[in-house]
């Protein structure tokens, strides 16, 4: 019977292509042109699609009346808070989500567990329910915001809460990602650098860093790319004050209820169009630290 067995099977020495022709094919998917006919075919009707039918309404408008529609006073003021707001909290998140996943990754204590499982809550909670939450706390009347509104400080309804909004959003991205590199390290060359009389400081600096650095711009860009298309979580917080509180997002919907439909699709394909431009550069970021860390 182990005979028959052993007979049956292929032999180390055998290719895999004649063991596929003699046997049949032992692919767990289809073939290649097959899956990648339907990959194009599913990223067509899920991205590319939509986002042509984006180009072809802005070609409603004529270049002039597409250039006031995407640079009008309201329209840049509410560019420049959009993406400035986005940039600051992914850079917060960058920080302090890098030291979320190293307590996570390194370190032992009671509610680990409970903490591990907080993070994924701006996953599993709606964007609204949030934005409700976080102007309830921030709001002069709310209990962090009466404590700081005497002081001067005010959060909600101010650009300060829509950077807020988005840390608490984008956190989850960077600590994620960041977290399996981590466990992934090589305590060894920690030792080892340490051995030969590297500081804490030099060993995370010339040792742990470089080998998450990848992953933790990866987590920066997903933030980033989150943040700028928050809508949700930051209409509650933000006071929607023209010129000084009110997001691209809802420069967009505006302009959809007033049935301004290539004017809305123009500030959309601008955005489209800056964000595409910004994922391309952290892309090419991205590989120039993995080449250089090969090297």
């Amino acid at each position: 019977m182990s005979g028959a067995v052993s007979s049956a099977l292929p032999s180390a020495g055998a290719p895999l292509s004649h063991v596929n022709r003699a046997g049949g094919s032992r692919r767990v998917l289809p073939g290649f042109h097959i899956t990648l006919g339907f990959s194009i075919f599913y990223l067509c009707l899920i991205v590319l699609i939509p986002l042509s039918a984006l180009v072809f309404k802005t070609f409603a408008l004529s270049w002039e009346q597409f250039w006031v529609a995407v640079t009008a006073p309201r329209v840049m003021a509410s560019y420049r808070l959009t993406f400035g707001a986005s940039l600051l909290a992914a850079m917060v998140n960058a920080v302090f989500g890098l030291l979320v996943a190293w307590v996570l990754v390194r370190y032992k204590f009671p509610g680990k567990r409970i903490v591990d499982a907080l993070v994924d809550l701006p996953f599993a909670l709606p964007t609204a329910v949030a934005g409700i939450s976080l102007t309830a706390l921030l709001a002069g009347n709310g209990w962090i915001g009466q404590l700081l509104e005497p002081h001067g400080i005010k959060l909600a309804f101010t650009p300060a809460g829509i950077v807020i909004a988005l840390i608490f959003i984008g956190l989850p991205f960077v600590v994620r990602t960041v977290q399996p590199v981590l466990e992934d390290a090589e305590k060894e060359l920690e030792e080892a650098a340490t051995s030969l009389g590297a500081t804490r400081l030099q060993t995370f600096t010339k040792v742990i860093f470089p080998s998450i650095a990848p992953a933790l711009l990866t987590g920066f860009a997903m933030a980033f790319a989150r943040a700028i298309g928050e809508y949700g979580s930051v209409i509650f917080i933000a006071g929607n004050m023209p010129m000084i509180s009110e997001i691209t997002p809802l420069i967009i919907i505006g302009k959809l209820e007033q049935y301004d439909f290539a004017g809305a699709t123009a500030v959309a394909l601008v955005m489209l169009v800056i964000s595409f431009i910004l994922l391309l550069v952290i892309n090419g970021l991205q590989a120039w630290q993995r080449r250089r860390a090969g090297a």
